[in-house]
């Protein structure tokens, strides 16, 4: 089963919530139970997951984007390849040819409509992707290269990267970029849950809204919450889960020992031993909903 810790906002406790969620997975008392849990952090603007866990990287490798390039001594200037360029990544200036990459979403297009085969497909590098272990832990996360606007293909590669073929026996984990963008809808994509994290204060509302239409209008998928820093704010968040149907599976208090945690880089899970079984809970509710 893969499950996506999201959230409309960054900041609301996210990574807490994902990586917790994988460690609680690895053992029942002392016994192992299942396989390994896979956790991937799909935040590849700024990954943290790795902060928490401290994996050992075994195996990386670069993504990027075939992007066009034009032989100008062979081209006529024609402007068919700018007609049917939809993102705009490639323009006709009198006797010039500029290329955006940044625009350029890697589709082939203009290469296969040229009338004077004068284009090429070169490799633009976008950033890497890594996987590893922490303990029993599988582990994998992509970075985007500073400067590089794009990420979803490297969410896209790490995903097919890390868990090829996943069956049913699968405990994956996604830890998702925050918003309700592009990225966030490729990280969402098949998968079977999507963990809502959120804070009980308006602009928490307000972006778990955002996230509610994409995850359950838009992509149809079961979905719950988990209030994080409860105790702070108002009830607007428990009004409208009630109102919407959502269910919240976890409350995690707004307490001092718990961001001191987070800012020294040790789990939840770690830092208060009482959330372990909590985790586990949760993720028996989670594949109760997952199954309908």
């Amino acid at each position: 089963m893969i499950v996506t810790v999201a959230s409309g906002k960054g900041g609301t406790g996210k990574t807490t919530v994902a990586v917790s969620l994988a460690l609680s997975l690895l053992e029942n008392g002392s016994r192992p139970e299942g396989p390994p849990p896979i956790l991937l952090d799909c935040d590849v603007e700024e990954p943290n997951v790795a902060l928490f866990i401290q994996p050992a990287i075994a195996s990386r490798k670069d993504v990027g984007l075939l992007i066009p390039k034009v032989d100008l001594a062979a081209c006529t200037y024609c402007g068919i390849c700018a007609d049917v360029c939809r993102y705009h990544a490639i323009t006709v200036v009198g006797e010039k040819v500029l290329v955006y990459p940044d625009l350029c979403h890697g589709c082939g297009s203009c290469m296969l409509n040229c009338p004077e085969i004068c284009i090429e497909e070169v490799l633009e590098v976008l950033g890497v992707v890594e996987r590893g272990r922490a303990g029993r832990l599988s582990f994998g996360q992509g970075i985007l290269e500073v400067g590089k606007a794009m990420s979803v293909p490297i969410i896209a590669e790490l995903k097919k990267w890390a868990i090829p073929g996943p069956s049913n026996e699968d405990r994956i984990i996604l830890d998702a970029p925050p918003g309700a963008s592009c990225p966030v809808v490729e990280t969402m994509r098949h998968s079977d849950f999507v963990l809502l994290v959120t804070e009980p204060t308006p602009f928490g509302l307000h972006d778990l809204r955002l996230a509610v239409q994409l995850s359950r209008d838009e992509l149809h998928i079961p979905m719950g919450v988990v209030i994080n820093r409860d105790g702070i704010g108002d009830e607007g968040v428990e009004t409208f889960c009630a109102e919407e149907a959502i269910p919240i599976l976890m409350r995690i208090p707004y307490r001092r020992e718990i961001a001191e945690a987070g800012a020294e880089g040790i789990p939840l899970v770690e830092a208060l031993p009482e959330y372990w079984e909590s985790f586990r809970t949760m993720y028996a509710s989670i594949q109760s909903l997952a199954r309908g």
